[in-house]
């Protein structure tokens, strides 16, 4: 018996070595377990950090977009001179350490003016994703969720939107509705509502077809209770992956229009409207078009390499 009391002792000393800790002690301050929510987010940060490490070019996408959105809400930290208010003497002055982005025809200094347009862009473009994802997700979701006929007339119309070229229908919309910034916006939302219904109507058609799904539904769960914590959630990603990634098309779209003359009236610094008055100078003072397309060209590329990060890389990490 003594002997038999000597080999439970012996199995449970090599139970506690082997799990790093005697029996009946705590674990050690500072090594918290896999299971902790403290230990699974700090293991969620390093993994993030780890991945923009090693991706320089999706570093510097963040840091482009990082500026943008704080030229947008706060210019005074980039540039402190008005951007409209100009230095006749000054005028047609080319990029220099006083100026870097040189001056236009009435002597403003054309960084102030793209920092202080970024404000007006940005401000336009949010508007235009927001009625894109709001309007086109509310038709795909209760496309893909009601289906039968409501799903036929949803659809049908659909087919309708993207029958015409995005540009064409922005162009109809904000003759219609007038010039300025918001319509603007809104019309460049409205010409992107196809795509997001469809990828929300697919997105749901897969999801509730899923296992929990129709389990959910044979232990009696709402159809509001099976639509609000089964579906919209696990239907999202795609749609705001495209959101990031239509947030570059609004704001080549938002340009665009302002190019033509559809934007703030001047001297409101859009991004647009700054490549449009500089046109005409191209033969002496190129700065005037090129500085100002390069912050719209770099913004877009920047945004459309974070989206393609979030929906593919990331992902299958």
């Amino acid at each position: 018996m003594s002997q038999s009391l000597a080999d439970d002792v012996n199995d449970v000393d090599d139970r506690a070595g082997a799990s790093g800790s005697a029996p009946g002690l705590a674990r050690p301050a500072g090594t918290g377990s896999p299971t902790d929510p403290g230990h699974r987010r700090r293991t969620d940060v390093r993994q993030a950090l780890r991945f923009l490490v090693r991706r320089p070019g999706l570093l510097l996408s963040a840091v482009v977009v990082v500026l943008v959105v704080l030229a947008s809400f706060w210019p005074d930290l980039f540039a402190s001179q008005d951007p409209l208010k100009g230095v006749p003497s000054e005028n047609f002055r080319g990029p220099s350490g006083s100026h870097w982005f040189g001056t236009d025809e009435l002597g403003r200094d054309v960084f102030s003016r793209v920092v202080h347009g970024a404000q007006l862009s940005l401000k336009a473009t949010i508007i235009a994703v927001l009625v894109a994802f709001v309007v086109g997700g509310l038709l795909g979701v209760v496309a893909g969720f009601v289906g039968r006929w409501v799903d036929d007339v949803l659809m049908r119309f659909v087919d309708v939107l993207l029958s015409i070229p995005a540009l064409f229908l922005s162009l109809a919309l904000v003759t219609a509705l007038g010039y300025g910034t918001v319509k603007v916006a809104i019309a460049v939302g409205v010409a992107s509502v196809a795509s997001f219904a469809r990828v929300a109507r697919a997105e749901v058609l897969r999801v509730r077809q899923a296992v929990f799904v129709e389990a959910s539904r044979a232990s009696g769960a709402r159809w509001y209770s099976v639509l609000g914590r089964h579906v919209l959630p696990n239907a999202a990603g795609p749609v705001i992956v495209l959101a990031t990634l239509d947030f570059g098309a609004s704001i080549l779209a938002v340009s665009a229009l302002s190019f033509l003359g559809y934007g703030a009236p001047p001297p409101a610094p859009e991004w647009g409207t700054l490549i449009s008055d500089g046109r005409n100078y191209l033969a002496n003072a190129w700065w005037l078009t090129a500085l100002p397309g390069l912050a719209i060209a770099a913004t877009v590329l920047a945004t459309n390499r974070i989206a393609r990060a979030l929906d593919g890389e990331w992902s299958r990490r």
